[in-house]
């Protein structure tokens, strides 16, 4: 189970308590999980923290009435958007999900965030409308009103979830059309009739049944609750207090209670809307269920009545205490009436046992979509006895063992149990008494004692066990936050860690798989317990837990197999055990890292500390990247603002424990360039615009590019698909390469998203890819027809949105496609002659000067360029492979080619692209005027603004620029006495339709602006801020007013 989004950790709370962990009293004031002190300081939630419940719950009415214990593993998640990524961790783990939605804040982002994660991961979704006590005390609205706002609540998010069956139902009848196609194909090559193929064809499109995904109150799937009073019901719980009363039967009663269903007075009948007949009666869930909770708000919070509150606790056949009754803590007596009579844990944990399957259940649909991710076939038998011991969830001793590391988490080596002083029981303390009197017996018997240390054979352990932890307590352990899948794992047992890109199609002992296949020994396992952990002997399948002994061999998550529960036999060949072994794949980031941030110690000597902590760091968040720049700074990626000052505080608190000092947060740009309307001359005369000739030294190798903007629609679609871009790239060369080595956009060292690309969903597959191009390509028209078997690279890093075209006349044009083609072999170079080939050397060129542009050496985007000639002085070149200077011509090429590239750019008007976040805001309309200021002023722009029905709430929509945003939050919430909280969600980039190299030039403009151009030029600034961190030229003037007079008192 996984619980993220609003007050998840008050409701854990409320469970905890029902376990005995916390006090009653304490339940939504401790915070439980929120283990750190900046989680409880701010409180939100910034890490997941796991913890396993049990609970005995008797069986229902129908079944037999005999007590079952159930064992509830449940992690709760963050809500904020900058932690998102710890909500794709967890998900992986989990069969169900319990979906928190603020009742007055509705459906907001992150909720749909999280409602599509849990799509995507199979799990079973409960939702829980949370905080209903603020439509009472803060909305004040009457039960009616109440029912009203909670079904469009709930009609709101069954629209999510229905976009998601739509998307899926599209692609599954595009899918089934496909194979249809191929099908007939088939049987026409079969049959020649081409009657005869369609008659004999009668498979037709079975459409899902989308009835089970919605959230429904009467289905049990939907819990309302207030996690801060302790109480929560399902519509369950009031027909069952009903059905005696009214002699109905429980399960009808249910049906009827949430809906457009009224009870006659008269009949005491049940009757739908259709006949109302004009009569002003009350649906039966305000009547029945509101009205009363309202009631027990009246005569306790809002008109306090101590009459009325008697009367209810006697009628609801309540236990409470006098004092209690007579407390003037009208909280503290509101949550003592709902927990005995709506007790939040009771109906938390009756849904999770009615919805969420068990681990056997859920697996045998969750397992065959996690191993085949791209076989759509509804029932997937398993293939072998590891499949088997996976569908089934299998625990028994000779089942395969395999458990999933979702991330890895750093814990205080005094944190472990084992290194925590225990406290001494009586019992022990009287064994040592009569220990130590037996020893001082028998040194006085014997007159020789043999063995001085066996008197007291507790101090040398403790006084090893008290130096260690002082070596070692300020140390940081790394340990595995992981799912057992099938088999039971136990303490000191050998295990194989596969690693995310270990391949289970080749052997282990293949070249490509031996760094990926790592045996470790179980050093301890682990129960979670929020912010404890309790030692075990093993685990069984359907756990989550802690394992220990995987640092330095798994870095953020991996697959753990082992034969059978005793391990792995010792000396055994990892080939022998390859049936045992699979790979479960990584994890999907949801967020991609656009923060950047370059640190550096206080104190220079202690940067090999601070090098060593950012790799733990790295290790121990799954949404931060750490790595070096080639200037040799030290970067770190996170999510946002928030994210950044948690990775700070812990590097300084607890990895690095040195003073750190960060630069000014980087944030990436794009640049590209668009046709202007007053552009300067071409730079080569006579020549379409864009075209630049260039020659390496001697003018041994000449060539002629022509840049132009790649047209929208062609744009659009490469950015949608930059992920089968990569997929086509890495699966033509693993293709080529026996060895299995991939290029090294794809390496696991290197950070991806480092360049903060936006990863969309692609619009079509890997095989389709080149198709759908070519489509895309005639329909731009112009130079653009028939132009992707010419496509001779993309960029930058191979896989971006800038194109390099051979545009040759007279050779054979370089295609990528035919290079990527499986049936087709690498294209030999045109080496006739004894000529040098320098194509290679111009795609490096090319790739350069895509990777850092003419502005601000950010990467391009968006620009394509047309190779028309190259030609070689065949002599020449000879001439300086005779006196062994080729390297030097070659290296002139790739400058040349470079530099050619980047004036190409600047031949048309040349543009910056801003990061963008797109941004959330919820806020009253007192401060409505408040939050458009501070947009406006950090130069965003409102996007749409709507208003939440039954509140006085308004939801903004609006775009603002990353690097503008730094500081947003918290201005906003000073400008606002923190009535409203943004969300930011890193979205793409924007074009600033600005030229950075701009100035007044016509009467208008120098009338209006003045030579001297008062009004900044915004583009510049950033292009100038750029440039003066990277240390390149600025064109800035020292003097800006001369004429100014200048005197030494001002």
């Amino acid at each position: 189970m996984e619980a993220p989004d609003p007050a998840n950790t008050t409701l854990m709370d409320a469970l905890l308590a029902a376990n005995n962990i916390i006090s009653h009293r304490m339940a939504g004031k401790l915070r439980f999980l929120d283990s750190r002190e900046d989680e409880q300081e701010r409180g939100i939630t910034m890490e997941s923290s796991a913890v396993s419940l049990k609970f005995q719950v008797m069986g229902r009415p129908d079944e037999e009435r005999s007590q079952k214990t159930y064992i509830v593993n449940m992690i709760d998640t963050p809500g904020h958007v900058d932690f998102s990524s710890e909500v794709s961790t967890a998900s992986r783990l989990c069969d169900g999900a319990l979906v928190l939605v603020d009742v007055v804040e509705g459906v907001c982002t992150q909720t749909i965030a999280v409602l599509r994660q849990a799509w995507e991961d199979n799990l079973r979704p409960i939702l829980v409308i949370n905080k209903m006590d603020r439509l009472i005390t803060e909305l004040k609205l009457v039960p009616t009103e109440a029912y009203q706002h909670l079904s469009r609540l709930i009609e709101q998010v069954n629209a999510v979830m229905g976009s998601f069956f739509a998307s899926e139902l599209m692609e599954d009848d595009l899918r089934w059309r496909e194979e249809r196609d191929r099908r007939l194909a088939e049987k026409k090559d079969q049959l020649a009739d081409e009657a005869e193929t369609s008659a004999n064809d009668t498979d037709d499109f079975k459409e899902k049944d989308d009835e089970d995904i919605y959230f429904a109150p009467e289905r049990g799937n939907v819990v309302f609750a207030s996690a801060i009073d302790g109480w929560g019901f399902r519509v369950g719980n009031f027909a069952q207090l009903y059905s005696a009363k009214l002699g109905f039967k429980e399960a009808n009663l249910r049906r009827v209670l949430w809906g457009d269903f009224y009870l006659d007075p008269k009949t005491k009948k049940v009757i739908s809307h259709k006949h109302l007949r004009g009569r002003a009666l009350k649906p039966l869930f305000v009547q029945f269920v509101l009205e009363n909770i309202w009631a027990v708000y009246d005569a306790v919070v809002m008109n306090p009545n101590t009459e009325k509150v008697t009367k209810i606790v006697t009628a609801l056949n309540l236990k409470i205490l006098p004092r209690d009754l007579r407390s003037k803590d009208s909280r503290q007596l509101l949550s003592t009436i709902f927990t005995q009579w709506l007790s939040l844990s009771t109906c938390i944990i009756q849904a999770t046992i009615d919805v969420v399957p068990s681990p056997p259940a859920a697996q045998a649909i969750r397992i065959p979509k996690m191993l085949y991710p791209n076989v759509f076939d509804k029932s997937i038998q398993p293939k072998n006895k590891l499949e088997q011991d996976l569908f089934t969830s299998n625990f028994a001793p000779d089942a395969v063992v395999v458990a999933y590391i979702s991330k890895m988490f750093a814990v205080a080596a005094k944190e472990l149990p084992e290194n925590k002083k225990r406290a001494v029981t009586a019992d022990e303390l009287r064994q040592r008494a009569r220990d130590a009197k037996e020893a001082r017996d028998n040194s006085v018997s014997v007159s020789e004692t043999p063995d001085p240390p066996r008197a007291a054979p507790e101090s040398p352990p403790s006084t090893a066990l008290g130096e260690t932890l002082d070596v070692s307590e300020e140390s940081e352990i790394i340990l595995g936050f992981a799912r057992l899948y099938s088999g039971t794992i136990h303490t000191g047992s050998t295990i194989y860690c596969v690693l995310p890109k270990y391949n289970t199609s080749l052997p282990p002992n293949h070249a490509h798989n031996v760094a990926h296949l790592i045996p470790a020994k179980v050093e301890g396992l682990y129960v979670m317990m929020g912010r404890e952990l309790i030692p075990v002997d093993c685990v069984r399948a359907g756990n989550t837990f802690a394992i220990k002994g995987l640092g330095g061999k798994v870095y953020r998550n991996g697959t753990l197999c082992a034969p059978q529960s005793t391990g792995v036999p010792e000396g055994m060949d990892p080939v022998q055990v390859q049936d045992s072994l699979i790979n479960i794949g990584g994890v999907t980031r949801t967020v991609s890292p656009i923060v950047r941030v370059a640190l550096e110690p206080v104190i220079p000597s202690d940067m090999p500390k601070l090098v060593a902590g950012m790799k733990l760091l790295a290790q121990a968040d799954p949404c931060v990247e750490t790595f070096q720049q080639q200037t040799g700074e030290h970067v770190i990626l996170t999510a946002g603002e928030l994210h950044l000052e948690r990775c700070l505080k812990d590097l300084r608190e607890r990895f690095a424990r040195v003073e750190i000092q960060a630069s000014k947060p980087i944030v990436p740009f794009r640049e590209t360039a668009v046709k202007g309307q007053d552009m300067a001359p071409s730079k080569t005369p006579n020549a379409a615009r864009g075209t630049i000739k260039g020659a390496s030294t001697q003018n041994l190798v000449t060539f002629s590019i022509r840049s132009a903007p790649i047209p929208d629609v062609i744009l659009q679609f490469l950015l949608h698909n930059l992920t089968t871009l990569r997929v086509l790239q890495q699966d033509g060369h693993t293709d080529r390469d026996t060895a299995g080595s991939s290029i090294d956009i794809f390496s696991e060292s290197e950070p991806v998203g480092v360049q903060g690309d936006v990863l969309h969903t692609p619009s079509v597959r890997a095989d389709q890819f080149w198709n759908a191009l070519e489509e895309k390509c005639n329909e731009a028209g112009g130079d653009w027809v028939n132009i992707s078997d010419r496509i001779w690279s993309f960029g930058p890093r191979h896989a971006g949105s800038c194109i390099l075209i051979d545009y040759r006349k007279d050779t054979t044009p370089l295609s990528l496609r035919r290079r990527l083609s499986r049936n087709h072999p690498a294209q030999p170079t045109n080496t006739s002659d004894n000529n040098v080939d320098f194509t290679g050397y111009v795609e490096t060129g090319f790739q350069l000067a895509m990777f850092q542009g003419p502005l601000c050496a950010e990467p391009v985007e968006g620009m394509a360029y047309f190779v028309e000639s190259i030609d070689v002085d065949a002599d020449g070149v000879q001439k300086e492979i005779v006196q062994n200077r080729l390297s030097q011509v070659t290296g002139s090429v790739i400058s040349a080619v470079r530099d050619a590239c980047r004036n190409g750019l600047l031949d048309w008007s040349p543009r910056l692209m801003l990061a963008i976040y797109s941004c959330d805001i919820q806020a009253s309309t007192d401060v409505l005027g408040k939050v458009y200021g501070v947009v406006a002023k950090r130069r965003g722009r409102i996007v749409a603004e709507e208003m939440k029905e039954g509140t006085t709430f308004f939801t903004v929509s609006a775009l603002l620029p990353v690097v503008e945003s730094f500081g947003f939050a918290d201005d906003i919430r000073k400008r606002t006495s923190g009535a409203a909280s943004p969300q930011l969600i890193f979205s793409g980039y924007e074009l600033l339709d600005q030229d950075p190299f701009w100035i007044p030039t016509t009467e208008e403009e120098l009338e209006d602006l003045g030579e001297k151009a008062d009004r900044d030029n915004i583009a510049k600034g950033y292009m100038d801020s750029v440039r003066e961190r990277k240390g390149m030229f600025v064109d800035r003037k020292i003097v800006q007013f001369a004429e100014k007079q200048r005197t030494l008192k001002r």
